[in-house]
């Protein structure tokens, strides 16, 4: 007996965006993948220097020139003396976790994953709020610039994916998916 193909067939969403920029994406892509590779190697560095923590402490302040009677240099000296087994792992398993997941990101976006613009519209927008809080208390360009980056990410997810639903942004997609 032939199967029938039925009547009602349902529109499946594509798993990859023929419509989105390639280079738009690989940037964003390029941009994920950096910042798992920045973790992952800080990360590193620290645990290999857990052990002498005070005394990289008390090193990089001397190098940096910076005074350990100062806010700055106290404040460094006190994390170094407070890091314990317990710091260890939890950094390890941030070490592990979050590269993994900037990464697994990035291969999404690169290779045109709705998942993964999805993923980067929601996780980017889950930063908003500490990003707007950083600017409010002390407003520097390092804080007005990842807020910036962030936005601009943001907003580039947020139009590939609004602009599949109802060609808000293009008209000629809403007559092609009513076809």
């Amino acid at each position: 007996m032939a199967t029938q193909t039925s009547q009602h067939s349902h529109h499946v969403p594509p798993a990859v965006d023929s419509l989105a920029s390639t280079a738009g994406l690989r940037a964003v892509a390029t941009f994920e993948a950096l910042k798992g590779i920045v973790v992952l190697v800080l990360g590193i560095a620290l645990l290999s220097v857990h052990s002498h923590a005070e005394d990289f402490a008390e090193n990089l302040l001397y190098h940096l020139h910076i005074d350990t009677d100062r806010r700055l240099g106290h404040m460094i000296l006190n994390a170094a003396s407070r890091f314990s087994d317990a710091h260890v792992w939890t950094l390890l398993l941030a070490i592990i976790i979050y590269p993994a997941v900037r990464f697994i990101e990035g291969w999404g976006l690169w290779h045109r994953r709705v998942w993964a613009e999805w993923f980067a519209l929601l996780s980017g927008a889950l930063y908003l709020p500490w990003e707007l809080l950083k600017v409010a208390e002390r407003p520097s360009w390092q804080h007005v610039g990842i807020l910036a980056t962030n936005i601009v990410v943001i907003l580039y997810m947020l139009y590939i994916r609004v602009r599949d639903y109802g060609g808000v942004f293009n008209p000629s997609i809403r007559s092609q998916s009513t076809r």
